[in-house]
């Protein structure tokens, strides 16, 4: 009876390693939270506390946003790549394969969408929406790429879903909800994914 369970056992985590990218390591999401709080911080205290104070004009605030978001985000999608690339190899796996491909399909186009859309915002000048729209889509984007890796991001995607949402009723403290969604959410989920499955048992 105990080798039929080990059987079926083994047979549940190969069909699980074929259809699901396993190799997105926690540290990433918590690497991830830190570059998000820092560049939270350098937003609120250069520019968002009082831009009556800075002398900048509509555009140079919105390249300064940007160009603030831009960094946060390829320094995240560098941690991301890097520790998973570690743990792929750990396991001997390959980090680019169909399933990988696909769980950044379905990640994307949501993503994609709440980019442009954001930019929107920032063209129009209505900056207090970006905090929601991008804590919505991105929640969106990771719930719908979340059937093709772990069941945390499913969850992670909920919960910065509901920071946005909250974002968009508390229109002044959007920098806030931002922060706990992108920052303190991601270290959170991040530590718990790496405690549970990158930690040796």
């Amino acid at each position: 009876m105990n080798t039929q369970a080990e059987d079926i056992k083994v047979i549940r985590e190969m069909m699980e390693k074929s259809s699901k990218f396993l190799s997105l390591s926690g540290l990433s999401g918590v690497m991830a939270g830190i570059t998000a709080i820092a560049g939270a911080a350098f937003a609120y205290f250069y520019l968002l506390r009082d831009p009556s104070l800075t002398g900048y004009n509509h555009w140079q605030e919105t390249g300064i946003l940007l160009a603030d978001a831009l960094t946060v985000l390829l320094i995240s999608i560098g941690f991301g790549i890097y520790f998973s690339r570690k743990k792929a190899k750990k396991h001997k796996q390959k980090l680019l394969n169909s399933v990988t491909k696909r769980a950044m399909y379905n990640l994307a186009i949501p993503l994609i969408t709440g980019g442009i859309f954001s930019l929107v915002f920032l063209w129009r000048g209505d900056i207090e929406l970006v905090a929601a729209s991008t804590l919505i889509f991105y929640g969106l984007a990771l719930v719908n790429a979340s059937k093709y890796t772990l069941d945390e991001i499913h969850y992670l995607g909920i919960t910065e879903i509901v920071l946005g949402l909250l974002a968009a009723v508390f229109l002044h403290n959007g920098i806030w909800f931002w922060t706990a969604g992108f920052g303190f959410c991601h270290i959170f989920y991040g530590l718990a994914m790496y405690y549970k499955y990158d930690v040796e048992k």
